[in-house]
């Protein structure tokens, strides 16, 4: 489809790829020498990209090569890197106001943006919290569940990514890295299989909840909580089949539970609905939110259902959360995906799994392609060929990203045209007929 405003072509930084220095470029080194000397060593830098400036789906880095970008700095730039509609809400808010505590003080924009969300929410009779990152809004997920229902425990599911803060990362069962050395997290966490695409008579999901979790290891009557993820992230870009959801639901309204869905990576159109549960129709008590809600500015949050939300004054907070510029690039990001990015990511989306599905007849190494919008996985055999495969594609001016045990994601920018989308498939193509 053709956008209204359209800065994945229209763009000053010209065609991606194009590489006119080795990989990474002189500058690019001298900065990345500079940056070891004196950042955590727990980041993660999964290849050596200095970003200079960006627009659409274009990155440019400090050494004037471009790149096109299919990770939207993990699924965050939903309308594009520096969209002329949400920079231009950004610049009107910074002169007005930057900060003021959204939670001590009323702000016009925190208003607009909440009652946007509102309108928006997949259940009905909604109230919003707003916060900075994914991790917090799973935080008051996890304190709002166990204040509604005064239950301490939780259950969540192997492959999820929640969060790394102490309670989100009691859910997060994704890499046993992320735990290392920590200590005892927050009790009362349990997890069971997600679904395996790979064998649907597998034991998972609620399933396995009834027969094994409550059978055995936590009283139903002592669980506050469900948290899924409707797509799972970063174990995969797992997609459960029909009815699986549903199960979950049914499991949560027989025994009281609050059913949380964490949609912080799939939820702001990427899937091609607004928010991924919304394929199923399977409505949750609690929606965490984040990454993509504000195309670039931290921003995050929890919609939940009023009767669910009911703390007091001072039950929960956040300083920063909400903050007035990112709200106001939030409100520019969602008229846009409602206007036309969710039905982009969908009919792009489309077009990218059929293109993908004729590549994986090409190339038996590729064991799936699944996914829904632009939120697309491809597995291969093992970890090492997917970090090959994504050094590779960096090497060919493709970004991408690994996710799961052995598989590449592609999450680009929903402003994401076909031809670019082509471009993506012919360089994954040549990569994939390179490895050994």
């Amino acid at each position: 489809m053709t956008l209204t405003t359209d800065p994945s072509t229209a763009t000053a930084l010209g065609p991606a790829p194009h590489l006119t220095t080795e990989l990474p470029g002189p500058i690019a080194r001298q900065i990345i020498a500079r940056d070891e000397a004196v950042t955590s060593p727990s980041l993660t830098r999964v290849y050596p990209l200095v970003v200079r400036r960006a627009h659409g789906c274009v990155i440019e880095d400090v050494d004037a090569n471009r790149f096109l970008d299919f990770n939207a700095g993990i699924a965050v730039t939903a309308a594009g890197h520096t969209h002329p509609a949400v920079n231009a809400a950004i610049h009107a808010q910074v002169d007005d106001l930057l900060h003021y505590c959204s939670s001590d003080f009323y702000l016009p924009v925190y208003a607009d943006l909440c009652e946007r969300l509102v309108a928006l929410a997949p259940m009905p009779d909604a109230r919003v919290f707003l916060s900075n990152s994914g991790t917090e809004a799973v935080e008051a997920a996890l304190k709002l569940a166990r204040h509604r229902t005064g239950r301490p425990n939780a259950i969540a599911f192997f492959g999820a990514f929640h969060g790394r803060s102490l309670g989100s990362l009691s859910l997060t069962a994704s890499k046993a890295r992320q735990r290392a050395g920590f200590g005892i997290l927050t009790p009362g966490s349990f997890h069971a299989p997600f679904f395996d695409p790979y064998d649907d008579t597998a034991l998972t999901g609620a399933g396995y909840i009834e027969q094994v979790l409550f059978k055995k290891l936590t009283d139903p009557s002592d669980v506050a909580a469900i948290f899924v993820e409707p797509i799972q992230g970063e174990g995969g870009y797992i997609v459960p089949p029909t009815g699986w959801l549903a199960d979950l639901r049914r499991l949560c309204d027989e025994h009281g539970i609050v059913l949380v869905m964490d949609e912080v990576q799939s939820g702001v159109g990427r899937t091609g609905t607004m928010w991924a549960s919304e394929h199923e129709g399977v409505q949750p008590d609690i929606m965490c939110i984040g990454k993509g809600l504000a195309s670039g500015m931290p921003l995050a949050g929890i919609v939940a259902r009023s009767e669910v939300m009911d703390w007091e004054p001072g039950g929960h907070g956040s300083t920063f959360g909400g903050n007035p510029v990112a709200c106001a690039a939030a409100v520019a990001t969602l008229d846009l995906v409602e206007s036309e990015l969710a039905a982009n990511a969908k009919a792009v989306g489309e077009h990218l799994l059929t293109a993908l599905g004729s590549l994986a007849e090409t190339w038996p190494m590729i064991g799936q392609v699944r996914g829904r919008g632009l939120m697309i996985g491809i597995d291969l055999p093992d970890h090492d060929t997917a970090a090959a495969v994504e050094l590779a594609c960096y090497e060919h001016g493709l970004l991408v990203l690994t996710c799961g045990e052995r598989s590449i994601r592609l999450a680009p920018p929903l402003v994401v045209s076909t031809e670019q989308a082509d471009t993506a498939v012919e360089i994954l193509d040549n990569v994939l007929g390179a490895m050994p």
